[in-house]
């Protein structure tokens, strides 16, 4: 059986865009969505103080409109819904195995503006074991251009799960792939003001150059059909993945999923990527 896409939902406008983000995806995916609904007090013993019947009426209730309206927009799809009796975080990321990815709804300004992502959407995308996509609400459709998955990738760690994620989107998108490696120059430049020659910078550049095509290689040959292109540049990826998210319909990213001393947490480039996108962003976990 196919394995759902899910999508966090609640009563806000951001998370009815995941929703309806979900929706597409499942639709390409051939897949069920399900849509989930995380609340602490679901678990909990009726007491004198909440009428906890009434809230998760509510709760269901909710489910029940944004399931109808998604059906009624996407014929064809199966759309289920789930009450999950956790908190936010802690449920969404226990429940997010169950699917082929989670899809959350978040804040956010676009550019280098502001910092609206929401703590769910962050405690979600740090922990959770499948591919996390955060869609912010209100993002203007781009311009007429060709459909785009931009990748951000590391030429010296690669991580074929991240780049598998982000063929596959592209395949089902009928998209190319940009394939994003942001280069700095050695530390060693740093210490006492030396300053490169530009014959150096050169060859540099060329060798960051040669070791993303010889690390993409394998998967221009895997997906044929797909055009890819090699954006290699000094500055690292953040600000190079934020300038091509204005165009993209999808930037990827990884995390590393091997314990930290204070826990899981979004590396630098990802954690930047999240908070100043303009297209939504998925994040693959990966060893």
């Amino acid at each position: 059986m196919t394995r759902p896409v899910l999508a966090a939902v609640d009563a806000s406008v951001r998370s009815r865009a995941a929703a309806h983000w979900a929706a597409q995806e499942a639709g390409r995916r051939e897949a069920p969505l399900r849509l989930l609904h995380a609340r602490p007090f679901l678990g909990r013993k009726a007491n004198d103080l909440v009428a906890l019947d009434d809230l998760e009426a509510g709760a269901r209730s909710m489910l029940d409109e944004v399931a109808r309206e998604l059906a009624a927009a996407y014929p064809g799809l199966a759309v289920e819904h789930e009450l999950v009796p956790d908190a936010a975080i802690d449920g969404l990321v226990e429940t997010a195995g169950q699917g082929q990815l989670l899809v959350i709804g978040t804040r956010g300004l676009g550019g280098f503006h502001g910092l609206l992502v929401g703590s769910v959407s962050l405690g979600v995308a740090g922990r959770a074991t499948t591919p996390v996509v955060l869609v912010r609400e209100g993002r203007p459709e781009p311009e007429s251009h060709e459909p785009e998955v931009t990748v951000g990738f590391d030429a010296l760690e690669p991580a074929d799960a991240v780049l598998e994620f982000a063929f596959e989107a592209a395949q089902l998108r009928g998209a190319r792939v940009r394939v994003v490696h942001g280069w700095e120059l050695p530390p060693v430049y740093g210490y006492a003001g030396w300053v490169p020659v530009e014959t150096e910078r050169t060859e540099l550049g060329s060798l960051a150059e040669t070791m993303v095509a010889e690390a993409v290689a394998p998967w221009r040959e895997k997906y044929p059909r797909t055009l890819v292109l090699e954006d290699v540049r000094t500055g690292g990826g953040a600000a190079a993945l934020v300038e091509a998210s204005a165009t993209s319909d999808l930037v990827v990213v990884g995390r590393r999923t091997r314990p930290l001393p204070l826990g899981t947490r979004l590396g630098g480039v990802t954690h930047a990527v999240i908070h100043h996108a303009q297209s939504p962003v998925a994040v693959v976990p990966h060893a």
